[in-house]
């Protein structure tokens, strides 16, 4: 690395843009490769800083939540859990019931698959920028 492309980065990372540092040598080859204008490139570099910043956001939520295990609606067998409606399930993942204030409550009997939802929920919720933060009744 020159030291010119050193200090750029440098100055980057004063900046706290390092979505931008870690991505913009790349982007801007590729730019220059497929004849993109300054505006393109710039225009591509703030949005992988963006992309950057809302993925540590997600993961920064996640990590506050305090979630036991990681759990996710795409790993929960429907088949298995036939108690569990599958449709009532997606309707729920979407969190619409979080913007009306509305609770949830799984009932069941032990291992059918209560804390996984719950789980797999909130986790969606956390990665949305909703803060969560998960908990047991016993």
């Amino acid at each position: 690395m020159t030291d010119l492309a050193h200090d750029r980065l440098v100055q980057c990372e004063n900046l706290k843009l390092h979505g931008v540092a870690d991505g913009s040598a790349a982007m801007a080859a590729a730019a220059a490769e497929q004849g993109q204008s300054f505006t393109d490139y710039l225009e591509a570099v703030l949005q992988a800083e963006r992309d950057f910043r809302r993925a540590r956001s997600a993961a920064t939520m996640v990590r506050m939540a305090g979630f036991p295990a990681v759990k996710t609606l795409e790993s929960y067998d429907f088949k298995f859990a036939t108690s569990a409606p599958k449709r009532q399930i997606e309707q729920l993942a979407a969190l619409s019931f979080v913007t009306r204030k509305e609770n949830v409550v799984f009932l069941g009997p032990s291992g059918v698959g209560k804390t996984h939802l719950a789980i797999a929920l909130g986790h969606r919720a956390a990665s949305a920028g909703i803060k969560t933060r998960f908990a047991t009744a016993c």
